[in-house]
């Protein structure tokens, strides 16, 4: 292998983003924040890397074996980098933030390094964006955030989305008031989540209630129907009942919002304390963003989402190429600048040894300035 080579080379699930895409994503970014703003979320920026220990408080716990580390040669003390933006919100609401006003409204936008991709997801590195509602315990917290996530989707063209709600604390919360001891609930709640219907059998007096859970997954009111049906105990209706309020008020609020429900899924959802959500879009791998509700350190509640932008930039649509106006060697800047004021992308021409016309096609230019005028670049041959 050659040197060039060599250099171009990068581990497994990291790559370069090269144009167009840097520049997609960055429209995207741009964009989702631009929505998050005009909804009363105050951007936060945490830092890329920080102490171990506090990445892996609360929430963060979840994803320690996600988490590179590094040691700090300033103070000698292990830091982590980053896996997820999340966790750090909620540091920053407790701490520097702990004396503002509820419900706090805050969004982000940073990449995340992780130790291993997914089967979904190889990539280690991506960007996330996304917002936390800080100190609001009733469900119109779940609804606004759950709108706000389709607000997002729809400002960048994207149409064909679902939402799947979950309740990844049902099964745990059945088990608990039904007095069933821990390793048989983690086990029933892992089969659950794998929908292994033969093994749903095995777990007595539970199965039919798992086998039930399994069976209404799929469209809201298909499922609610189903979960109507099953004599729970107290606190697991309560949890369904808050369900069927959540979904009335999102399809209140937007009729035509396609949702569905898993009431046994969990997996991502680990540090979750109430209603859960992804978001998927149509042929498109991996989902595009998930949420729900947990509390941070101090017992506050919460409830967030976070879309992966690679995901995204797979879902929406293909945009027409800007076009690229080349500006001869010698035209002036002020004329330069009037034509990026009317939108035009230039390049300026900095060689003298090919034409105007060589140097434009060379640059991938659409239009080309001559005589003070734009024409189309033939870019035939």
């Amino acid at each position: 292998m050659n040197s060039y080579s060599e250099k171009g080379l990068l581990p497994a699930g990291l790559a370069d983003m090269l144009p167009p895409e840097a520049a997609a994503e960055a429209a995207v970014s741009e964009n989702l924040m631009k929505v998050f703003t005009l909804n009363g979320y105050m951007k936060v920026s945490p830092p890329l890397i920080e102490f171990e220990e506090h990445l892996l408080e609360g929430a963060g716990a979840a994803l320690s074996s996600k988490m590179f580390r590094v040691m700090d040669p300033a103070s000698h003390r292990m830091m982590g980098i980053r896996t997820d933006m999340t966790p750090q919100v909620a540091r920053v609401a407790t701490t520097r933030l702990k004396q503002e006003a509820r419900p706090l409204r805050l969004s982000y936008c940073g990449q995340v390094l992780r130790v291993f991709g997914s089967q979904l997801r190889p990539e280690r590195q991506f960007t996330q964006a996304g917002v936390e509602l800080i100190g609001h315990e009733g469900i119109e917290a779940d609804a606004e955030l759950i709108l706000l996530a389709s607000e997002g989707l729809k400002s960048l063209g994207i149409k064909r989305y679902s939402i799947d709600l979950t309740l990844p604390t049902l099964l745990p919360t059945i088990c608990e008031e039904l007095g069933i001891d821990a390793e048989t609930a983690d086990a029933a709640r892992e089969a659950l989540d794998h929908k292994d219907a033969a093994v749903l059998e095995d777990f007595g007096d539970l199965a039919p209630i798992l086998e039930s859970l399994l069976k209404a997954a799929g469209p809201a009111k298909k499922s609610l129907d189903q979960l109507s049906k099953l004599d729970l105990p107290p606190k697991a209706t309560d949890q369904v009942e808050d369900l069927r309020r959540l979904v009335s008020m999102l399809s209140a609020s937007e009729p035509d919002l396609v949702l569905t429900i898993d009431p046994g899924e969990y997996r991502g959802f680990e540090y979750q304390t109430g209603i859960s959500f992804t978001l998927f879009a149509r042929n498109v791998r991996g989902e595009l963003g998930r949420g729900g509700r947990y509390h941070l350190l101090d017992g506050e509640t919460a409830t967030g989402f976070t879309l992966f932008l690679d995901s995204l930039l797979r879902a929406v649509p293909a945009t027409q190429k800007a076009k690229r106006l080349y500006i001869p060697l010698g035209t002036s800047e002020a004329e330069a600048a009037g034509f990026r004021n009317e939108g035009w992308v230039t390049v300026r021409g900095l060689s003298s040894d090919l034409t105007a016309e060589e140097d434009a096609k060379r640059m991938g230019c659409s239009h080309i300035l001559l005589a003070s005028e734009i024409q189309v670049l033939n870019t035939s041959s």
